[in-house]
């Protein structure tokens, strides 16, 4: 880090939620409607570079080396706002984040993005924050990336408050060789993002017996995690996941998400897992690509199988990964 230049610059990882997190009970703060469970993925990242500039009039934001559209400069203008505050200072900044894998199609990019979007932005600041500090903030920018601070398997308390609201490692990533083979059933970037189906999934009937019964369900996960029990992990995460799809197939307006290879991807983890005795489950986030879970002795027969299933689908794997942290400067 250079603080004559006040620049950093920070990498992060995508997570895959097992237990989901979808809803809040106050947009503006993203506290979320319920606690959720990850794993970071150490193949799937953000890099991004912070520089609070004296004199620049605006924020400045490229992705992946070109300028960002306006939606997305908005959002991370918002944020770098929000970071002002907490940090005291008024420099708008220039920031230059690269992804290593396709954003916007259900793969936690914001999640990567804003975890070290915040994590840079502190230490350009020349602050140097706790975990838990930085993942509070990290939420303010999208909700996941409150799991992306800290590293391997990470619980997200929903809180009551926003210092309440804060993720945390429960296993190290080295704790459990798990993989996610993430089958890229569409590289679309999605027409319904995120955080506006976090908005409508009050609007469904069913969103509130899924936040009432997600306790038993995170508790049954954190369980399978910390004893290494595949079958009971494959089968809380399945639930979950068709749990939240529901919601949001339900929602007004109705959000449907699954394509039909996203389906038979589905059907085909469960008849691996039950007829032929794999550790695999499946699980999907706000999008139509497909995360099949599991140990990774098993990852080559999944793989395989995969590309037999369907041999023109693109593939991206990734074991479980750490914590957002600072790179040096290029």
């Amino acid at each position: 880090m250079n603080h004559d230049r006040n620049i950093a610059r920070a990498r992060a990882y995508a997570n895959i939620a097992f237990i989901k997190y979808w809803g809040n009970r106050d947009h503006r703060l993203r506290l979320p409607a319920n606690a959720s469970l990850s794993m970071n993925l150490a193949s799937l990242h953000a890099t991004t570079s912070v520089e609070w500039t004296p004199g620049l009039d605006a924020d400045r934001l490229r992705i992946n080396g070109f300028p960002a559209d306006p939606s997305a400069s908005k959002r991370v203008s918002e944020h770098l706002t929000a970071l002002r505050q907490r940090f005291g200072i008024s420099d708008f900044a220039r920031v230059d984040s690269v992804n290593n894998f396709p954003m916007g199609t259900g793969i936690a990019s914001s999640a990567a993005a804003f975890a070290a979007l915040t994590l840079a932005a502190a230490a350009a600041a020349s602050l140097e924050l706790g975990q838990r500090e930085l993942s509070i903030l990290a939420r303010l920018g999208s909700g996941s990336a409150s799991r992306s601070i800290p590293p391997g398997f990470v619980h997200w308390r929903a809180g009551d408050s926003h210092e309440a609201s804060y993720a945390e490692t429960i296993a190290p990533a080295d704790h459990w060789e798990l993989v996610d083979i993430v089958a890229l059933v569409s590289r679309a970037h999605k027409r319904v993002g995120s955080s506006h189906g976090h908005q409508s999934a009050d609007s469904s009937v069913l969103q509130s017996a899924r936040v009432a019964s997600v306790e038993e369900r995170l508790t049954s996960a954190r369980e399978a995690i910390l004893r290494r029990d595949f079958a009971k992990l494959a089968a809380v995460v399945e639930e979950d996941s068709n749990l939240m799809h529901a919601v949001m197939m339900t929602s007004q307006p109705p959000l449907f998400y699954w394509q039909p290879l996203s389906l038979r991807l589905m059907k085909a983890a469960r008849d691996w897992r039950e007829e032929d005795g794999l550790a695999v489950c499946y699980t999907l986030d706000a999008g139509p690509n497909v995360h099949l879970i599991c140990e990774a002795p098993d990852a080559d027969a999944v793989r395989e199988r995969l590309r037999k299933l369907a041999p023109d689908l693109e593939i991206l794997l990734s074991p479980a990964g750490g914590g957002a942290h600072l790179l040096p400067l290029e």
